[in-house]
């Protein structure tokens, strides 16, 4: 077997988002597209030489292909040992976990979450470090300026090893490790959280759906909740993952997972209900006959982790990324424990966790998480939701009545609008930009404009800088409009557009989100001028 430097130039727009490079799957069955993307990964972490690291991925249509690509590559490269995952698929916290369970160099993760796969879908690469967090800033850009420059790249002409079969084995010199994709991480989640409890719960009549939506969590959820756990067979629903994700748009939220919302809503609704996404890192949690927004979900989290044996010895931190409604803020100012805001991007948490800030971190985009990993984990917050319902022995609604009785209610939803003309996207955040300073003191549907700003992130560790993070409409009575485009589409841009409302109580804890965030809605459309630059006047995603 030979090692191959196969000539190669640049390919234009080889920029990582905040999770890794994602574009559509035929781009990256391009000629020399991964590999030009996979040898700068390699170049902008000095080499791979003699170094191990996790490789896995959701499943995906070309996954199976990519990770032996990527396996040619790294031997070439002359990393010493390959960790994967059995058929090449993990979760991506999963991988976190095997990262820092193996002590490896990092890793590469073939997902793009929640994007819908297919032939003709969407496809994503990224590394995770040896943390097992996403790549900061500082490395991502690094990878981003090698894909500009490149010339070349090393690649084997070693045959396809089979990643079916568990067990060492070795290509063109380099190990190559299969591992069951679930024990370990089952194992880790068996440390924290009482079992038993949770088991006993079900023995005594709990019922509960999990929708894993044809991806990655299946096997996962199938062996830990089923199998471990007691749960009645037919729990998991939509459990065998696939390639096109069952043609289902893979993002637990309540437009996409409706056919559990519907379910959790309805005459004969299970107690519990959950999804995950294509590639494990997402959650939503529903109660019978109530939904639980993803912010409201990591200040329950909070309120109450110290019944799981693995955080009874308190929280840190919370931390949530500036979107996400301010709801944990509330949980840690009782608690006396730190609060932190950060960009969107998961490995803003990063550091966080690191330096022991935060244990629970979260984000309004279904994602929640703690030190347990560097990533979020959709089963781990499921799991972490089913201890605390074992230990109140109470409904989710009850559960949700005392939370909002004993620290208000911060209403909130995300509109999504969605595949915008890029240009369009950006012209209207320059104009918003623009408006800000003229703004603070202006009345708009009878609030108060009280500040405006664009978010910037000064990392309490290490000192880096993030600019332009979302645009911030501040109201003087507690209420909030943030902007941003998102970088974790394919095809033109996502305008997310976030909306904040607080009410104290004791009244007015019980309205529709909708209509209590009615005046904010209007407010955001007004100031940004949505139609007039987009052509929208409607969300194509309500969360």
């Amino acid at each position: 077997m030979t090692v191959l430097t196969i000539a190669t130039q640049p390919i234009a727009g080889q920029k990582p988002g905040t999770s890794g490079l994602r574009k559509k799957t035929p781009v990256f069955m391009g000629p020399h597209y991964l590999q030009n993307f996979v040898q700068a990964i390699f170049d902008a972490i000095g080499g791979a030489q003699g170094k191990t690291f996790v490789l896995g991925g959701d499943g995906r249509y070309f996954n199976d292909s990519a990770a032996q690509i990527i396996l040619r590559m790294a031997a070439a490269n002359g990393a010493a040992r390959v960790i994967v995952g059995q058929n090449a698929v993990l979760s991506t916290p999963a991988a976190s976990h095997l990262i820092r369970l193996n002590k490896t160099d990092g890793g590469i993760i073939m997902s793009a979450s929640h994007n819908p796969g297919g032939p003709n879908e969407d496809f994503g690469v990224k590394f995770n470090m040896p943390n097992g967090g996403p790549a900061p800033e500082a490395v991502t850009e690094a990878m981003f300026a090698r894909t500009t420059e490149i010339t070349e790249y090393r690649i084997s002409d070693a045959p396809d090893i089979d990643l079916g079969r568990i067990g060492d084995t070795t290509l063109d010199g380099m190990a190559v490790t299969v591992v069951d994709s679930v024990t370990d991480y089952a194992a880790l989640m068996e440390t924290l959280f009482d079992f038993p409890a949770i088991r006993a719960m079900f023995t005594g009549g709990f019922t509960m759906r999990f929708d894993a939506m044809c991806a990655v969590t299946g096997p996962y959820a199938t062996e830990i909740l089923e199998n471990r756990l007691g749960a009645a067979p037919g729990t998991v629903t939509h459990g065998t993952p696939l390639p096109d994700f069952g043609g289902m748009h893979p993002d637990p939220n309540p437009t996409w997972a409706h056919e559990l919302m519907a379910e959790m809503m309805g005459p004969n609704a299970p107690d519990f209900g959950a999804a995950s996404d294509g590639d494990g890192d997402r959650n939503m949690v529903v109660g019978r006959g109530v939904y639980v927004s993803p912010s409201d979900s990591l200040a329950v989290l909070a309120a109450n982790a110290h019944l799981a044996p693995g955080y009874a010895r308190g929280l840190a931190g919370v931390a949530r990324s500036m979107p996400t409604s301010a709801a944990a803020d509330r949980v840690a100012d009782a608690l006396g424990i730190g609060k932190y805001e950060t960009p969107t991007g998961w490995k803003f948490f990063g550091n966080l966790l690191d330096a022991g800030r935060a244990t629970l971190c979260g984000e309004e985009s279904f994602g929640t998480g703690s030190d347990h990993v560097r990533e979020k984990d959709g089963l781990w917050a499921v799991l972490l939701w089913l201890n605390i319902l074992a230990a109140r022995r109470q409904s989710v609604a009850a559960i949700m009545a005392e939370h909002f009785a004993k620290y208000g209610r911060n209403y909130y939803s995300r509109h999504d609008f969605e595949a915008i003309a890029t240009d369009k996207a950006d012209a209207m955040m320059a104009a918003l930009r623009g408006s800000l300073a003229t703004l603070p003191g202006q009345e708009v549907e009878g609030m108060t404009i009280a500040a405006a700003d664009d978010f910037a992130y000064t990392d309490p560790i290490d000192g880096s800088v993030s600019q332009k993070q979302g645009v911030r409409i501040l109201f003087a009575d507690g209420s909030r409009i943030v902007m941003r485009l998102s970088g974790t589409g394919t095809e033109g841009a996502t305008l997310r557009v976030y909306l904040e409302r607080y009410s104290p109580g004791p009244d007015g804890l019980d309205h529709d989100p909708q209509e209590a965030l009615a005046p904010v809605i209007r407010a955001a459309h007004s100031l940004a001028r949505i139609a007039e630059f987009t052509g929208r006047t409607t969300p194509d995603v309500i969360t």
